[in-house]
Formats: C-alpha cells, sequence, structure tokens
C-alpha cells in the first residue's frame, strides 16, 4: 500500500517521523534536566500514545475530556489547565490531575478548599500568569496582550503568593524558537522573579518548536541549564504540542472536479480548509502540497487555485503551480497535517471526516478511524 492506494480523504501519520520527534524530545528533557509533557490541544489521536508512552510519561489536559483521556491511554495523572473550571465538573478534574493551574485568584480561592480537603493523591496547584510580553504576530494566537483574560498580570498579584499555590505557568509561544523562549524568559525574571522563590515548579507552557529543523536545541538547553542554576528550587516543565507531531504526517486528498471561472481554474477536492484543515485560515497560511509550488518556478507553470467540499464561498487559500495539467482524480498531498488538524476539525455541511491512519515502521498500514454519515448524525439531535 501507498499513499496511491487509500482511500481519500485520509490523514496519515508515519511512525518513523513520530519517532524522531519524540526521541530529540526526550534527549532535551535528559540534557536540560527538565520535564516535557505532551499538551493534547495541538495532537489527542489515543490510539498512537503506546508509541508515544515509550519515550515521555506526562500530558497536559485542557478539559475533562482530555483529563480522562489522560488516565486511560496515557495512563497517568495529567497536568490540568483551563481559563474556567465548572464546578459540576472539579470533583472529576482533581480524580484525574496531579497538577491543576488556575487562571485567576479568584478561580483559585473558589476551588482550592475542595483541593484541600481532597482525601485521594496529592494535588499540586498553580497559576497561569500573563508577563504581558509575547512575540506572536497573530493576535488569534497571543494570550500575552495587557487585556488577555489568559493569566495574571504581576499588577493584580499580592506582595506573597496565597497559601496553596506552588507553582507558575505561563504561556506566551506559538511555534516559537528558544531565543523568544529566553527573552520571555529575562521578563518573567524581572516581573516575577519575587515569586518564583516562593513555589516549587514553573510550567514554561507551549509553543517550543523544537522539532523544526531550524530549531537551535543546544541553545534551549543552554538555556534551560542556566535557569536551573539560578533558581536551583524549581521543577522546570514544559507542555509542546505541535513539537511533538511536527512534519510527521499528511492529509490525502482527490480532486473531483476543475472550476474555470473569472480566468481561474479551481481543483475542487474532497477535502475541506476550513472543516479539515481550520488553522490554515485562521492563521492564515498557506500549505505546502507535494510537488507544487506556492510561486510560479522554472517548470511550475500551470497555476490552480485549490477549493474545498463545503459550501463556505472562502473555502480556499493561495493559489499553487505544477509541472503537469492537473485531472480530475488526481491527488493532492498536503505537507505536516497532523498537529491542530483532527483536534480542530468540524462536520460542517456533514462533509465527510477524513480517515486516520498510520503508516508504520515496519511499512504496514492501520487504519485509526474511519467515519461514516452516523458520526455526523450522532452529533446532531
Amino acid at each position: 500500500m501507498t499513499l496511491n492506494d487509500i482511500p481519500t480523504p485520509a490523514y496519515v501519520l508515519e511512525e518513523h517521523l513520530l519517532r524522531q520527534n519524540l526521541s530529540l524530545i526526550r534527549y532535551v528533557a535528559d540534557e536540560a534536566g527538565v520535564e516535557i509533557i505532551m499538551a493534547f490541544k495541538a495532537f489527542a489521536l489515543w490510539k498512537s500514545f503506546p508509541i508515544v508512552r515509550e519515550y515521555i510519561s506526562g500530558c497536559t489536559a485542557s478539559s475533562l475530556s482530555e483529563a480522562e483521556m489522560g488516565n486511560t491511554y496515557m495512563q497517568t495523572l495529567t497536568h490540568t489547565y483551563a481559563p474556567v473550571y465548572k464546578p459540576t465538573e472539579f470533583g472529576a478534574l482533581m480524580e484525574r490531575s496531579s497538577h491543576i493551574t488556575f487562571n485567576t485568584l479568584s478561580q483559585f480561592e473558589r476551588f482550592y478548599p475542595e483541593v484541600k480537603s481532597y482525601n485521594g493523591h496529592d494535588i499540586s496547584c498553580g497559576l497561569r500568569i500573563n508577563p504581558e510580553y509575547g512575540e506572536v504576530e497573530t493576535d488569534l494566537y497571543n494570550p500575552a496582550s495587557p487585556a488577555s483574560r489568559l493569566g495574571v498580570p504581576v499588577s493584580k498579584l499580592p506582595p506573597r503568593l496565597p497559601e496553596g499555590i506552588e507553582g507558575l505557568h505561563f504561556h506566551t509561544l506559538c511555534e516559537n524558537d528558544s531565543h523568544t523562549l529566553e527573552r520571555t524568559l529575562a521578563v518573567v525574571e524581572e516581573r516575577f522573579g519575587k515569586y518564583l522563590d516562593q513555589v516549587k515548579w514553573l510550567n514554561m507552557g507551549g509553543g517550543h518548536l523544537m522539532t523544526s529543523k531550524d530549531y537551535d536545541t543546544g541553545h534551549l538547553i543552554a538555556l534551560l541549564r542556566a535557569f536551573r542554576e539560578r533558581h536551583p528550587n524549581l521543577r522546570i516543565i514544559m507542555e509542546p504540542g505541535a513539537a511533538f507531531v511536527w512534519q510527521t504526517g499528511v492529509l490525502v486528498t482527490e480532486i473531483l472536479d476543475i472550476v474555470e471561472n473569472g480566468g481561474i481554474s479551481t481543483l475542487m477536492m474532497d477535502a475541506s480548509f476550513t472543516c479539515h484543515m481550520p488553522d490554515t485560515l485562521e492563521m492564515p497560511y498557506q500549505p505546502r502540497i507535494r510537488n507544487a509550488k506556492s510561486t510560479p518556478e522554472a517548470a511550475y507553470t500551470h497555476g490552480y487555485r485549490v477549493g474545498g467540499n463545503s459550501c463556505l464561498s472562502g473555502d480556499f487559500i493561495g493559489d499553487w503551480f505544477f509541472k503537469e495539467e492537473e485531472q480530475i482524480g488526481d491527488r493532492l498531498i498536503f505537507e505536516d497535517m497532523i498537529h491542530y488538524t483532527t483536534v480542530k476539525t468540524t462536520m460542517f455541511n456533514g462533509v465527510t471526516h477524513p480517515s486516520i491512519w498510520m503508516h508504520c515502521t515496519d511499512d504496514s498500514w492501520v487504519c485509526f478511524r474511519e467515519y461514516t454519515p452516523k458520526d455526523y448524525l450522532d452529533r446532531m439531535c
């Protein structure tokens, strides 16, 4: 079987590429002396978790559903953070969490009595802070603005943290490098330095794209070692999401029609940007298509727009150029479509959801899931 044999549309995760990323992440954690855990917000294909557990043991959850998944399929208690907690779910979250981070002091004050009186395993409470410094250019993904609802700015903290807060958490990165982290840590130390001496752990959140080919992992390791030397009281935690599955798989689609209007030829595929690749419209960015270019080059002269199969008029982004004229029945392979895809997809219009496959290291193929109209009907009522 090859990508040309997979029924479309389909996400395909490459096991050997996943293992490469996991090996690098474990190496960074070991060399830097920090704990790196996986954030489900970017990747939650639990059928692959037996592989993930070979390299790391921790995970972070943002909801009761994710916490349940962490307990069941990562076989561990989760580090849990949510902007707000629902009182009717909080007891179940405690049962599933080793750490619970609160977004505000008021949320901490509301729920800490429950944590304090909890008779089960130990739970360490943390507080999310907002350094009010960020280098994320897209506002949709930037939690560090002064008016952000995420995290407590230093101006809202008392001189001493309330009893029961054992850790601090910040998350201001989005697919950033170690030099951005270095500048961010300088701000955190300047503004929150006195609080770092009052806690046991610091969670540096996600957005550390350490598996990108241009990422300077040596600089990251040195940066983290130096930070630990300055703050020997702190256990350092990082929770990247996309880095775990960066460049580990594709979305395979088929051209079903070609529409020519207004001087533009649009390849109509059996997948959707808005339903199956939502970040391409939200960020926005133009994904790479295998054997195509985003600008005309020598030999790449046949230009097309690519359109999704939903009724949203804006279900397209950019143009691509191919060596040959595309035909109905040809395949389009979108690169790097494993992170922030399956966790964010929708069934708008009831369009068929892509199946999910893994290409294993022994060259076998495993179908994790196929979808039918019943999956759409089960979501409705």
